[in-house]
């Protein structure tokens, strides 16, 4: 939809006219100031401002008047848009090396040279590159003998296969190149930036490993043709037998082509702007022997020119040790053998032992080119496969006698040197289509990128589509089938058996393509390196870091040697043949996620998805993924796994090890609608118990410099969860947002840094609120997302809350315990959360030691499960204590106890502990008074500072001196304490001391010390329950190496938060590690599968 727009001038009546002419300098010195500047790390325009590749020279220059003076404070966030308009128009793509090339030309000399805009256009830039690259060496070394072993019918189902999914892979990446501006880097950036860094770096990596088996491929093509059909006689391993050819011929590539590998990289090293240059030369040469082919097609017609192939019987033979197709010929009226007859017999006279078969066959001699018209069109149709070794016959020619494997492979047959099927076929042929990424690499040269990759490349495509099905078909028509499966031309005297077919001489075809093979290697050599030069640069991949350095001008040295280093590997394999299925597999991997990414785009319907190329459809793009897939495994399926398993590796190395990077991809949008449907199916219902694990709302304190006041807790959220599950980090600091919004983001980032140094995988969560109680419960509140809430909150006990000058902090403490079981959630709160284990230390033989005094839906339980999952209390021990109360048979509750573990599935000690009598001891009501002294105290008079620390000193002196005068009768007196009041068991205790004891009671009444008369009877009880609980788990416990203990809940009326707190610091006397637990409210484990 066109889009009209009106720009109006705004006039400055203030200014001057030379200011005007002195601004517009400056605006374009920012221009050039702007373009010599490059965006480092991973290779994307800043997106700090609306400028692309936004300085900091901007600031300052983009305002200068009044008129638009209402928006001069958002200038330096918000440019003019006429500024900006003008940046986006002089943007240019900066080629890759051109910053280096830049940086190296300053140095020389202190002027700089401008940046000069690409001007190349689609032909030049994208059509020409992309034809270069995909005719080549399987053309001229190889499709002769595909169509004569495949014959037509498959041969074209081979082509159009392959050419199918690179148009396909075409459109999909006009639509991505189009999506907006793609920098240098081509393919490997189109990719990284539509699925991110690990699908990047995987595709990218697999990419560059195509490419350099490319260069492998085209360097063995050479060499071929150098040794087969140019000087033969240069052989270095020349073979003395026959079935010794195939070794020595491999020995010779290998020799030969390392030395040219050696020559290319030395060539690409000293000057690369050498080998661009002589690109065109190159393709001319391709083009010059295609053209020749054609010619020579078209004068079959007329006059086919003269190959005859000898044949015996209906076998082809091997044209090199003779001249005439002749057993014996007259000379001078005397009969002579030839050398053929030499070859098959055992010595030159005519009474000379000879082989069977050549005895009863006749000699015959083939056209090996009958020409357009001659109808061999129909012979060539259907296919020939057959295993390593068979014999290239003729179906047109009769044979008497059976074939003699034994003695076959010493003679001059012309036989298959690989078993061949049409599969392997694919995977040989596959290599001459690709190239279609030529156009895309070179991105950053194009005037106009995203008009020309999609015509030049799909042009390319349909150009060398229609060369490639036609030349098959004129194979078929015009070349005998034999010469055809003779894949060295043996049958024609070592000639090019496409060679032979062209005009004016095999030479054109045999010259053309040595030369085509050389500059296709070297572009192979010249793009591999600077790609994974690109990759390293990103950063994604951290040990491949070294190969982003080059030389001064940006030529990536180390990335050569790493190519030529991985290129030998192809060459020392030896066999054209055999390398071609490996970059195949290679390449395909790469086109299967180009498809994958615009079908992923298209579906998710990214906002920023708006392709100017229209002629695409993700029906389209996931065809071409599937053809991509299917050929994979169609070419070779043990080479499609190595590559997807290679692939895999580096993904989840990227993923374990690689930088963070956000680049918009279609990954992390596929994520979000994933975690989007998965939240709106959670909340449907609540979790199963068999599903419930604890979703942990971590609450962290942090210090004055907002660093972590206890890095443990979050070692203990590591521990429990294993990464299973939810974790949500969070924090409190108190003011306005307005003014704490960088202090919230320094504490967030220390918190990530934190939770990354203790392995916490979760979220992290900074709230800013006017106080901190209001904060928490914010949090406790609104933490999470849909059906992803926590319902387990942890949180450190305040250990200092006593030292502490105001009371808020133990409040807090008290309002966030009402809060979680308010809102139904479970609560934990580690004590002396400093000394618990980090997650490098192994605890050794202990025990997990689980106070079960009430029912709290089986968290107690569930926990040192979880927590013995983990390495550091893997050998620990599981006991489990609980409490018989006055009337109930002990020995009954251990066994119901060990039965119901039983059907739990979990192994513990089991232990009932009996607490009969309720006598309040001395020691509970001195406990007890100066608690409550202490508590009047401070509300009453108000002291300083100084005044309560003396106050709390006193107060300690005499509770110390009041515990050394009763030690001994605590000690002395019996162990027999009546447990966890509930309002029901304390009105039965009450009337049964009233009618049983009474005496003793008036007893103790008249033993009792003044003051002790006003103490409120309620606190008093609660204090001997904490008293001597805790004396019960000291003497069983101390040594545990973690205590959990059911957490009393607070006080329903506030007045006595602060003696809440005094209960459980009297209950948790003398413990080292202890986790308090609340339930939420719900059964979090069961008995039922």
């Amino acid at each position: 939809m066109p889009t009209n727009f009106t720009v109006v001038p705004v006039k400055d009546n203030t200014r001057k006219a030379n200011e005007g002419d002195e601004e517009e300098d400056v605006d374009d010195n920012n221009v050039v100031k702007e373009e010599e500047e490059d965006a480092t790390g991973d290779g994307v325009p800043k997106e700090n401002s609306p400028f692309i590749n936004n300085t900091d020279n901007d600031k300052g220059n983009s305002y200068d008047g009044t008129n638009m003076a209402l928006f001069e404070e958002e200038m330096d966030s918000n440019p003019m848009v006429s500024s900006l308009l003008n940046k986006l128009a002089n943007y240019t793509n900066l080629t890759q090396g051109a910053q280096e090339h830049e940086e190296a030309e300053d140095d020389e000399g202190p002027k700089k040279k401008a940046v000069k805009s690409p001007q190349m256009g689609t032909f030049m830039g994208v059509y020409l590159p992309c034809l270069q690259n995909i005719l080549g060496v399987i053309l001229f070394l190889r499709l002769t003998w595909i169509v004569g072993t495949a014959g037509i019918l498959e041969s074209l189902a081979i082509v159009g296969l392959c050419c199918s999914c690179t148009m396909l892979t075409a459109i999909s990446m006009s639509a991505i190149a189009t999506n907006g501006v793609v920098p240098a880097g081509g393919s490997y950036y189109m990719i990284s930036r539509s699925l991110g860094p690990e699908f990047g770096g995987a595709v990218g990596l697999c990419f560059y490993l195509g490419t350099t088996f490319a260069g492998s491929m085209y360097i063995l093509g050479t060499i071929e043709i150098l040794l087969t059909y140019i000087v033969p006689k240069a052989a270095i391993f020349v073979a003395e037998k026959k079935e010794d050819e195939a070794g020595a011929l491999l020995n010779n590539m290998r020799v030969y082509g390392t030395c040219c590998l050696a020559l290319m990289a030395v060539v690409v090293f000293v000057g690369v702007k050498y080998v661009n240059k002589l690109a065109l030369v190159f393709l001319a040469c391709v083009i010059l022997s295609i053209l020749a082919i054609y010619a020579g097609v078209i004068k079959t017609i007329f006059e086919p020119p003269d190959f005859p192939v000898c044949m015996l019987g209906n076998r082809t033979l091997q044209n090199h040790n003779f001249d005439r197709c002749l057993k014996t010929e007259v000379i001078d009226n005397v009969t002579v053998p030839t050398k053929l007859w030499k070859l098959f017999c055992d010595g030159p006279e005519l009474n000379a032992t000879c082989n069977d078969f050549f005895v009863n066959n006749n000699v015959t001699s083939l056209q090996g080119i009958p020409g357009l018209t001659s109808g061999v069109i129909s012979e060539n149709m259907w296919s020939d496969y057959g295993p390593l070794g068979m014999l290239v016959e003729s179906k047109t020619l009769s044979s008497v006698g059976g074939s003699d494997p034994a003695q076959d492979i010493y003679m001059p047959y012309v036989v298959n040197d690989i078993t061949t099927f049409f599969t392997l076929l694919v995977g040989i042929y596959f290599p001459s289509v690709t190239g279609i990424m030529a156009g895309s690499n070179r991105s950053g040269d194009l005037r106009d990128a995203q008009k020309s990759i999609p015509i030049g490349t799909i042009l390319a495509i349909v150009t060398t589509s229609i060369i490639y099905i036609t030349c098959v078909v004129l194979f078929g028509a015009c070349i005998e089938g034999v010469l055809l499966r003779d894949k060295f031309g043996d049958s024609v005297k070592g000639n090019l058996v496409i060679g032979t077919l062209s005009w004016p001489s095999p030479w054109v075809i045999v010259i053309g393509s040595f030369f085509s093979c050389c500059g296709a290697g070297l572009q192979s050599l010249t793009g591999a390196p600077r790609l994974l030069q690109a990759i390293a640069r990103d950063g994604i991949v951290p040990f491949l870091q070294v190969f982003g350095h080059g030389k001064a001008n940006g030529e990536p040295t180390w990335a050569l040697l790493l190519t030529a280093g991985i290129c030998e590997i192809g060459i020392l394999i030896a066999s054209l043949d055999a390398v071609a299925p490996i970059l195949s597999m290679f390449f395909l991997m790469c086109y299967l996620f180009v498809n994958l990414a615009c079908a992923v785009q298209t579906l998710l319907r990214t906002p920023n998805w708006r392709p100017r190329f229209k002629y695409y459809h993700w029906a389209l793009s996931f065809l071409g993924m599937s053809l991509c897939l299917a050929l994979m495994f169609i070419s070779s399926w043990y080479y499609a796994i190595v590559a997807m398993a290679i692939a895999s590796c580096i993904y989840k190395y990227i993923e374990y090890r690689g930088a963070e990077k956000e680049w918009g991809d279609g990954i992390r949008g596929l994520s979000l609608n994933a975690a989007r449907y998965a939240l709106i199916r959670l909340e449907e219902a609540p979790p199963h118990t068999k599903n419930w694990r604890p979703q942990l709302l971590v609450l962290l304190n942090l210090d004055s410099d907002q660093g972590v006041k206890h890095p443990r807790l979050l070692s203990l959220t590591t521990q429990l969860k294993a990464g299973k599950g939810l974790t949500i980090v969070g924090n409190v600091l108190e003011g306005t947002y307005l003014t704490k919004e960088a202090e919230a983001k320094r504490a967030e980032q220390n918190i990530k840094s934190s939770m990354s140094t203790e392995r916490t995988k979760g979220f992290c969560h900074v709230v800013v609120s006017s106080n901190l109680r209001d904060g928490f419960s914010h949090l406790i509140q609104s933490a999470g997302l849909g059906g992803m809430k926590h319902n387990t909150v942890l949180m450190a006990w305040p250990g200092t809350w006593r030292q502490s000058n105001d009371p808020q902090s133990w409040k807090n403490f008290i309002e966030t315990v009402r809060e979680t079981t308010a809102a139904h959630h479970a609560l934990l709160v580690a004590k002396n959360v400093d000394s618990f284990p980090t997650n490098q230390d192994r605890l050794g033989e202990g025990t997990i030691d689980v106070w079960w005094v009430v029912h709290d839906g089986g968290m107690l339980m569930l926990l040192p499960f979880l927590l013995r999952q983990h390495k550091v209390w893997r050998k620990c021990k599981m006991r489990i204590f609980t409490v018989a109360q006055m009337d109930d048979n002990s020995i009954q509750m251990k066994k119901d106890l060990q039965m119901f573990l039983y059907h739990l599935r979990l192994d513990a000690e089991v232990e009932v502990v009996e607490m009969h009598d309720n006598d309040i001891s001395a020691f509970t009501y001195e406990k007890t008074l100066v608690m409550e002294q202490r508590s009047q105290m401070l509300k009453q008079m108000q002291l300083s500072r100084t005044e309560r620390e003396r106050e709390a000193q006193l107060i300690h002196d005499r509770n110390t001196a009041s515990h050394a005068t009763i030690n001994d009768k605590t000690e002395s007196g019996p162990e027999r304490v009546h447990m966890t009041w509930t309002k029901d068991k304390l009105f039965t205790e009450r009337n049964r001391n009233r009618e049983c004891n009474a005496n003793v009671a008036v007893r103790d009444l008249f033993n009792m010390k003044p003051e002790w008369e006003s103490l409120n009877q309620s606190n008093v009880r609660r204090m001997h329950t904490a008293v001597k609980l805790n004396e019960v788990v000291v003497n069983k416990s101390q040594g545990a190496h973690l205590v959990l203990l059911n957490m009393p809940g607070p006080p329903k009326n506030r007045g006595g938060d602060e003696n809440y707190m005094e209960f459980l610091e009297v209950l948790l006397e003398g413990l080292n590690r202890v986790l308090l637990v609340r339930g939420g409210g719900r059964e979090v484990i069961t008995i039922y599968s």
